[in-house]
């Protein structure tokens, strides 16, 4: 389910599974239409009925959750409740991405190292909070925002602006809004599998979530991605395994929602090595997933069984050596508005880069542009400098109107 370039990743990795004859994506881009043993059904993914029902018509005997909205709404146990199998989190479960309230809360009472908080119900008691703060100030929308819910503000006044205009929206998601400490350090995207006790790493990667290069302009959804990340050595992975995912699943099944599926750890470390939760997503983080997907050198499927069947702990997950560097090639303006509907050229001779859609259709056999990230173009190299090059000079050969993206994506 879902419609974007993890999607269209993850659809690409299982159609290459030797037990995997069809895959079909509800409703998938112009990219998921192109590939092989792969085709789209025009199901909205939170149409929870229609989808059930295409799944039985068809016998489908697996179906995977790529966006967070209908895992928080409960489609795993709807699917459940009708017979058949899907995989991701139980909506209580999927509460460690729905409410980032319930998030901090969770972290703070099982002890798992996060940015100090506060929790606000109105914008007068948020803003005069704010007024005894100095900058930089981190403002979250408490619920589902896209990867757009995150405000690092500089000033108070820029501090006072948000908390208005989160409180003022019809849509803000929650009532409530989080004020934290601002960390510093570099962030680090940690994915895992989980079988509710068990779980297997994926390799690590880095995205970048600003609009422009160096660290700039607006939070998006995520303009690249990197991986693996060099300054993750086995002294810090240990410590990411033992101060926040062990304690994290372990929390889970004393909450009694025990987890299930992909879980990513958004992370930051600090300048002294040490490591601290900034958020949880309840699926595979995106645009993280196609530099991930491109370096899996397991059987996705396979590995997912495993998982739904409680026997992760005799999987192994095995990833190329080689570095894979994705950058996102986004429509003018995004994430605020922009255009859709512009024809996009150059795809069909590129040899050094896969091109995962993430938001494109193909109208009157036309592929157009469709969404504010519209490609993440992947490349592998035997270092990461090799990587960037063959992603870039794919970049280049790529055109539609109004492009955009990043130049620095894979240099920290």
């Amino acid at each position: 389910m879902g419609n974007g370039g993890r999607e269209h990743a993850i659809a690409w990795k299982l159609a290459s599974s030797p037990k995997v004859g069809q895959v079909f994506v509800a409703p998938g881009n112009g990219g998921t239409e192109k590939e092989d043993l792969v085709k789209n059904v025009d199901i909205d993914p939170m149409n929870f009925q229609d989808l059930s029902n295409f799944a039985l018509s068809q016998n489908i005997q697996l179906t995977i959750v790529g966006p967070e909205e209908p895992l928080v709404g409960g489609i795993v146990e709807y699917f459940s409740d009708r017979g058949l199998i899907c995989f991701g989190p139980s909506a209580a479960a999927a509460r460690l991405e729905g409410s980032k309230s319930f998030a901090k809360r969770f972290l703070q009472k099982y002890k798992i190292p996060t940015a100090g908080f506060q929790v606000f119900s109105t914008s007068d008691s948020a803003i005069k909070f704010v007024r005894t703060l100095s900058g930089p100030i981190v403002i979250k929308k408490d619920g589902l925002a896209s990867g757009k819910g995150v405000f690092i503000c500089q000033t108070i006044t820029a501090a006072e602006e948000v908390i208005k205009k989160c409180f003022s929206e019809k849509k803000a998601g929650s009532k409530e809004l989080l004020i934290e400490d601002f960390l510093k350090g570099e962030e680090l995207s940690y994915i895992v599998l989980v079988d509710g006790e068990d779980f297997k790493a994926f390799s690590t990667s880095q995205d970048y979530k600003r609009a422009n290069d160096g660290g700039m302009g607006l939070n998006t959804g995520g303009m690249g991605a990197y991986s693996p990340v060099a300054f993750v050595d086995d002294a810090l992975e240990q410590k990411i395994i033992e101060s926040i995912v062990i304690p994290t699943l372990r929390g889970m099944i004393a909450e009694g929602s025990p987890y299930r599926g992909f879980l990513y750890f958004g992370l930051m470390v600090d300048p002294s090595r040490e490591v601290y939760v900034i958020e949880y997503n309840c699926r595979f983080g995106d645009p993280e997933t196609q530099p991930i997907m491109m370096r899996l050198k397991s059987d996705l499927y396979t590995a997912i069984l495993a998982t739904l069947e409680g026997k992760l702990n005799g999987t192994m997950l095995n990833f190329d050596e080689r570095t894979s560097v994705s950058v996102v090639m986004a429509s003018r303006g995004y994430p605020e508005a922009y255009e859709i509907g512009h024809p996009i050229a150059g795809l069909e001779n590129l040899t050094k880069a896969k091109v995962f859609h993430s938001g494109t259709k193909i109208k009157d056999e036309v592929l157009e542009t469709d969404g504010g990230r519209v490609l993440a173009v992947t490349a592998m190299g035997s270092e990461i400098e090799e990587a960037r090059r063959k992603a870039y000079e794919s970049v280049r050969e790529i055109h539609f109107s109004g492009q955009t993206y990043r130049t620095d994506i894979g240099r920290r």
